[in-house]
């Protein structure tokens, strides 16, 4: 029969799928090229069904003989290997981020004079209206919870930034940017200590508890899907850590981090210019393990951060450090530093990739802020977060605005520093 390739994501499955497939099928035998979970995070964001549920719903669709898999959004290594007559597309990737592909393909069918047939759009349907009727409609903690696990696994570097309420997890979750001709998004939040501390004008002593710094994560959660690390300080008591574990993913969470010191906690940045203690090896190798043993999913994660480069402590001792909290079952590491230069988390980076047992690392370069996303995957560090910045920039633009009202008497002259009531009602869900 004659050979049909198309090429599909098919992660929610409707009307505009079944009719592609079906003008497939009067072309010959389809044969499917299902998009890994790998080649769909490359331009959107992650699928919510996994590539084995999607190859399952797709084997099952009428018209479909079979499913191979795609691992990039470039068709040529599958259209060379089976040689079809026609390859078949909807007429939606004439423009945007598929406009290179579609050229490829034509190339490609040209060296044995295959065809390329685009069938219309469905009018009216999209994959994208439905993931925005799921933004709305809200996600389920063990979905949200999984799905930073999957991440890891399928991107070369997780990009997650800080959130401290609601509307900064919407603006984290909806902004999209072009960059060098792909979209651009955040693949996750980060709750941090230090930001939810200060937006309740507190300090960053572990002031906060965890019933208020869940509350935050709650009214997070009531108005986004991307997954989120929650930052947990020293994790407290080892008995008090369990506890924490099991509340964080009952919610939903992906990961905690927790640090290896000890005592009234105060920010890494201050290093050696404040008293701050490690907690010994063996002592948090015990933390480690009473987080892992009592969580109840395989998803969830425990993260070690290692102070040792904050408080002076050397490169053996962080390497020494990351190998024993691998041992006692962290699911990732995280190096950190207040040197506004990388060359020490450089150095730990090609250190670390040396050892025999190796877990994904994370950085947070709030200091060592020049080295790019591409950098970082150069070093082989799979997470990076931006850990404090929109409440950093949030401040001095209200700070601004106050002033400008007090010296004018009026409003009119801080209008320009504002987001427009028509902006806002647009990005809180349920205003328009």
């Amino acid at each position: 029969m004659t050979k049909v390739y198309l090429g599909m994501s098919a992660d929610l499955v409707h009307p505009g799928h079944i009719n592609i497939i079906n003008e497939a099928a009067k072309l010959g035998e389809v044969t499917v090229g299902l998009l890994n979970d790998s080649a769909i995070a490359s331009y959107k964001r992650i699928p919510y069904m996994t590539y084995e549920q999607r190859k399952n719903v797709v084997e099952n669709i009428k018209g479909v003989a079979a499913v191979v898999e795609q691992t990039t959004l470039d068709y040529r290594a599958n259209l060379i290997k089976l040689k079809p007559q026609y390859v078949v597309h909807g007429d939606d990737w004439r423009e945007g981020v598929q406009k290179k592909t579609r050229q490829q393909v034509i190339d490609t069918l040209a060296q044995w004079g295959g065809e390329l047939v685009e069938v219309s759009y469905t009018q009216g349907i999209s994959s994208s209206q439905l993931q925005e009727e799921i933004k709305r409609v809200g996600t389920t903690p063990n979905t949200r919870l999984s799905m930073l696990k999957r991440l890891l696994n399928v991107k070369e570097i997780v990009r997650v930034n800080e959130v401290h309420h609601g509307l900064s997890g919407l603006i984290t979750e909806k902004t999209v940017v072009e960059r060098n001709g792909q979209p651009v998004r955040f693949d996750a939040m980060w709750s941090s200590s230090l930001t939810d501390s200060t937006a309740k004008g507190k300090p960053d002593i572990e002031a906060v508890d965890m019933t208020s710094r869940m509350q935050s994560v709650n009214d997070i959660f009531d108005v986004t899907t991307l997954p989120l690390i929650f930052d947990a300080d020293t994790g407290g008591r080892i008995e008090h850590f369990r506890f924490t574990v099991r509340s964080l993913e009952r919610l939903g969470v992906s990961a905690v981090v927790i640090e290896d010191k000890t005592g009234l906690k105060r920010n890494s940045l201050f290093g050696t210019e404040v008293d701050q203690t490690q907690d010994s090896i063996e002592n948090f190798q015990a933390k480690i393990a009473a987080g892992k043993g009592a969580q109840v999913t395989n998803d969830f994660m425990v993260i070690s951060r290692i102070e040792s480069l904050i408080l002076n402590q050397g490169m053996d001792d962080a390497l020494d450090r990351a190998r024993a909290y691998v041992d006692a079952g962290a699911d990732v590491i995280m190096i950190h530093s207040r040197q506004p230069q990388p060359d020490e988390i450089f150095e730990f980076c090609d250190h670390y990739h040396r050892s025999v047992s190796t877990v994904p690392l994370m950085v947070v370069p709030s200091s060592f802020n020049s080295v790019t996303e591409a950098e970082w995957v150069d070093r082989g560090v799979s997470i990076v977060t931006y850990a404090n910045h929109m409440l950093r920039s949030a401040y001095p633009a209200m700070k601004k605005v106050a002033e400008s009202i007090l010296q004018h008497g009026r409003s009119l002259e801080s209008e320009q520093d504002c987001m427009s009531i028509k902006e806002i009602l647009e990005l809180v869900p349920g205003d328009q």
